[in-house]
């Protein structure tokens, strides 16, 4: 398609010493590649994690990248800070605007930027839920935010139209209020309403109400790229190319200015601006000071007792809508099940028409403490202990499967090695190794931490 000057991927999805052809063939043709990162939870009350920064400035620097991108957003909690389990939410959560939150994200944009070779910009994001005693609107936050760390923006107009929807915060509020000089890109994407609830899918046409807010940023400054974020359900070439001239004529005829000077229209799973001139420089930002560890732990012990409601089933923390903390946490768990099929296809295909019901009652119980492919490794565990699948043929298969991919860690002392001991469990591997010749098969590799990173391994960027 013409016009298209930039892409973005996700940055786990990519591994910089084995480019994709895709990524590789863009590169040749002089198509920026950004990789937007959905694993750092810059929002979390834990200091960024430097194995995760490495690893971003290594992809960064593998695709010759004029930026990276994140997301303002929490992703795990609990842990040292609040000595409790750690727990992961496979998606990202909003942070609260306070003044404790802004304190510790800001430290931590700061120690990303000190660690990445590029400059960081951060995005907005989508959400269901709202903290109670929100002390900033978001547009007040995010400026405060910009004014601290001279971090740039990614503001994604999808989000805005979301939050409009499910937390009633009016979007040309937030526009009024942000540092539009620090924006680096926007994002534009579609989705659907269910039960009054919109779902930021980035699998759907983009509505009406979308484009009008990307109208209304394009009428206060002209933004200097456009990505049309689309991760499913890709639609054929015609239809793309209709979103994007949508896309295009919505910029354009906002303001004489932006029609005079076009912003780059981009699509792909993910994309990023060509128009580099504001987003080259290290940031000035003003003198560091340090967050005092009790406003880190004030805000991990908050963000601990909220996930843990979503994903353990704890009691909802005072404040919060528990109606809307009930549908945000099927939405979790429905997405780690989704996720986890793709990254373990073995596992709906053994189970069958019983891998939802078997994933969602396992996860009741047992959320989420390490990667999706950790994940899906303990689901089949926690079944094999429990003597599932029923069918003995199924059974050997998961067996076997789960011990391809267990290596190279010592198994010894885990409940399903113990189990493996018994007669019964021997007869039934010895016949899956014969049905299932030349291993390890596909899906999980047989050294899993090597590709996993110890991160969420899909982009949590959809919301509920």
């Amino acid at each position: 398609m013409p016009g298209i000057d930039w892409v973005e991927a996700v940055a786990e999805n990519v591994c910089p010493g084995h480019l994709p052809d895709s990524l590789v063939r863009l590169r040749e043709r002089g198509v920026t590649v950004v990789p937007h990162g959905v694993s750092l939870g810059l929002g979390g009350a834990e200091r960024p994690d430097q194995a995760r920064l490495t690893a971003l400035a290594e992809r960064a620097e593998a695709l010759g990248s004029p930026l990276v991108t994140e997301h303002i957003a929490f992703v795990r909690a609990g842990g040292a800070l609040t000595a409790s389990q750690h727990l992961e939410a496979g998606h990202l959560l909003p942070v609260p605007r306070t003044r404790d939150a802004l304190a510790v994200l800001c430290e931590n944009v700061r120690i990303a930027q000190d660690a990445l070779p590029v400059p960081l910009a951060v995005e907005n994001i989508a959400a269901l839920i709202s903290w109670p005693g929100e002390e900033m609107t978001e547009g007040q936050f995010l400026y405060e935010l910009v004014e601290r760390t001279g971090v740039r923006l990614l503001i994604d107009v999808a989000n805005l139209h979301t939050n409009h929807v499910n937390r009633g915060e009016d979007p040309a509020r937030a526009l009024d209020e942000l540092p539009v000089e620090a924006i680096a890109y926007v994002h534009v994407a579609g989705g659907f309403e269910r039960d009054g609830v919109w779902h930021d899918s980035h699998a759907h046409p983009v509505p009406r109400p979308v484009l009008d807010i990307l109208a209304g940023l394009a009428a206060r400054t002209r933004p200097p790229g456009v990505l049309l974020e689309r991760d499913e359900n890709f639609p054929e070439e015609g239809e793309l190319e209709r979103e994007l001239d949508a896309i295009r004529e919505t910029v354009a005829s906002a303001s004489p200015k932006a029609a005079s000077t076009a912003s780059t229209v981009s699509t792909a799973s993910k994309a990023a601006t060509a128009d580099t001139t504001r987003v080259t420089g290290k940031p000035t930002a003003p003198p560091k000071t340090a967050v005092a560890p009790e406003t880190r732990q004030r805000v991990a012990l908050s963000q601990a007792a909220l996930l843990s409601a979503l994903v353990a089933g704890t009691p909802a923390p005072e404040g919060f809508d528990g109606a809307r903390l009930r549908v945000q946490s099927r939405a979790l768990t429905a997405k780690r099940a989704d996720v986890v099929a793709k990254v373990a296809p073995e596992l709906p295909t053994i189970l069958g028409d019983g891998y939802r019901p078997a994933f969602f009652a396992y996860a009741r119980t047992r959320p989420m403490t390490g990667g999706y492919r950790r994940d899906a490794l303990d689901f089949a565990e926690h079944l094999l202990l429990a003597g599932r699948p029923e069918d003995p043929e199924a059974r050997g298969t998961l067996t076997a499967w789960w011990l391809e991919r267990s290596g190279p860690a010592p198994l010894e002392g885990r409940p399903f090695t113990r189990w493996l001991r018994t007669r019964t469990a021997r007869l039934a591997l010895r016949r899956a190794r014969r049905r299932t010749p030349g291993h390890p098969g596909p899906g999980l590799p047989a050294h899993p931490a090597h590709h996993d990173h110890g991160v969420v391994d899909a982009d949590p960027a959809p919301a509920t």
